[in-house]
């Protein structure tokens, strides 16, 4: 009985790795995750740059263009889970079908709902894929029955779990917008520089309000923050390179010498809290832009849709210059200044060694 077992349980791992078929916190967790704040980015978050720019010039191609990229959003994170995956093509395809079922079936949690249906589905239909002489309709039909089903049964709780913490999570900082500010901005900077995705985690949450700015006040610490405090290292091309890319370019840096990592997490304690205490910076665009810094400035053109979305619903009046200034100084002015400045004595007492912060760029 036990070699009979045992002989299953070899057979059931040799066709899991011939499907390539990995149940990893990591690949889920980190990868699939990753993926689907790109597939958010190449939709939702492009449509409403592009319906933005077309309301202030007045071009309505251009706000029929982000239309039909915004109502594309969950197709497309759909599909980037699967190609990080690596699902095989009828896999993939068919995924189209499930991300549309889970992002209108989960209601407002629709990022955390079409991620956990399309890792499902995914898995199914790369496990029956080329195992019968009828592939081209059985591969679509395991995959789309699956993650649909699912759908049908588990995407409006995940999407109502998803909503519920993050509502939880903007309610708190509404009542404490000092402690939350510091908690919120450190915790999601970090996810800046981890191998994780700050991004995806805000989408998921749908975290906007005074607690997407100060998520955005987090990531901009640790990417303008890296690049101010690696100057001397890596000059104007590793500036750029963190500061308007991502600061996870320091992730290998940070596993020889955890100190270097001090220097942008105080700048975040301090500047989350300014955030939402003094300019009262509110991130109303697409939650995802919350988690991007000032990675190609989209942080900052998501502050600027919620403005022009805030103004077109009568919930603010116009934008003022110390709206302005506030952005100015939490994302650019204040990292570039209070990291290096932080980091000053930590490299006089040898804590931050030179070519710590070497990118070898």
């Amino acid at each position: 009985m036990r070699y009979r077992i045992r002989y299953s349980k070899e057979k059931v791992s040799a066709f899991l790795k011939k499907k390539d078929i990995s149940f990893s916190a990591r690949l889920y967790g980190v990868d699939a995750f990753g993926a689907m704040a790109q597939g958010l980015f190449a939709s939702l978050l492009i449509g409403t740059i592009l319906d933005t720019i077309g309301e202030q010039l007045g071009l309505q191609v251009l706000l029929d263009m982000g239309a039909c990229a915004k109502a594309a959003s969950g197709p497309t994170m759909a599909v980037a889970i699967g190609y990080a995956l690596k699902c095989p093509p009828l896999v993939l395809f068919s995924l189209v079908a499930v991300g549309e079922a889970a992002n209108i079936l989960s209601g407002t949690g629709g990022a955390l709902a079409v991620s956990c249906m399309t890792v499902a589905a995914s898995e199914c239909g790369k496990a029956i894929s080329k195992e019968t002489k009828i592939d081209i309709i059985m591969t679509p039909c395991v995959t789309i029955s699956v993650g649909i089903l699912l759908s049908m049964a588990f995407a409006q709780p995940v999407g109502n779990l998803a909503s519920f913490i993050g509502n939880m999570i903007m309610w708190a900082t509404d009542l404490q917008p000092f402690l939350m500010g510091i908690i919120l901005s450190a915790a999601i900077g970090l996810t800046m520089t981890l191998p994780v995705s700050g991004a995806a985690l805000c989408a998921a949450l749908g975290l906007s309000g005074l607690a997407g700015g100060a998520a955005l006040a987090g990531c901009c610490a640790q990417m303008i923050g890296f690049g101010a405090m690696s100057m001397r290292e890596n000059g104007w091309g590793g500036f750029f390179a963190q500061g308007l890319g991502t600061s996870m370019l320091q992730m290998g840096n940070v596993s020889k010498n955890p100190r270097i990592w001090i220097p942008p997490i105080l700048t975040s304690i301090i500047t989350g809290p300014i955030a939402t205490c003094v300019f009262a910076m509110k991130m109303n665009g697409p939650s995802i832009a919350a988690g991007m810094g000032t990675c190609g400035l989209v942080g900052q053109i998501g502050v600027y849709s919620g403005w022009i979305n805030d103004i077109d619903l009568g919930l603010r009046g116009d934008i003022t210059s110390l709206d302005y200034w506030g952005v100015i100084l939490i994302c650019f002015i204040l990292p570039a200044v209070l990291t290096p400045l932080f980091a000053a004595p930590m490299r006089k007492v040898g804590w931050i060694k030179e070519g710590d912060l070497d990118l070898h760029l």
